[in-house]
């Protein structure tokens, strides 16, 4: 018991004495974003931007029934090599901006609804009033 206490004062000495050590380095990192899944479809809808051009033209190919079968394989295979498969358009998945809620999304304000109602309780979205009669 006395060796742990010795080697605990010997740590706190240690650590008062130098001031090159800092806690501050360890400080959690936030961002703008709600939760990890909003966070992938931030990048997956990043590299659906890059890549749209080049595969809305290989898949175009692809799909033409009017080349030979052969330039048909080669574009399937650069699809499969140069392009990510997260870049197709059905991968993503639309989520409200503001919770990161998957479903019950408005497509029109992108919100969820309840984040919708809320805010529509409020009068905080433009051209909407709640029903009442």
């Amino acid at each position: 018991m006395a060796a742990i206490k010795s080697g605990f004062s010997i740590l706190s000495n240690l650590l008062s004495n130098n001031t090159n050590v800092t806690l501050s380095g360890f400080q959690q990192i936030r961002n703008k974003y709600y939760g990890r899944w909003m966070i992938r479809d931030v990048k997956r809808r990043k590299l659906v931007k890059e890549h749209a051009e080049e595969r809305l033209r290989l898949v175009a190919m692809k799909r033409n029934d009017i080349l030979p079968p052969e330039i048909i394989e080669d574009v399937a295979k650069q699809i499969d090599e140069k392009i990510p498969r997260q870049t197709a358009l059905r991968q993503l998945t639309p989520r409200c901006i503001l919770t990161s809620r998957a479903r019950g999304n408005i497509k029109k304000w992108r919100v969820s609804r309840f984040v919708f109602r809320h805010l529509a309780d409020y009068n905080k979205l433009a051209g909407m009033q709640r029903a009442l009669w």
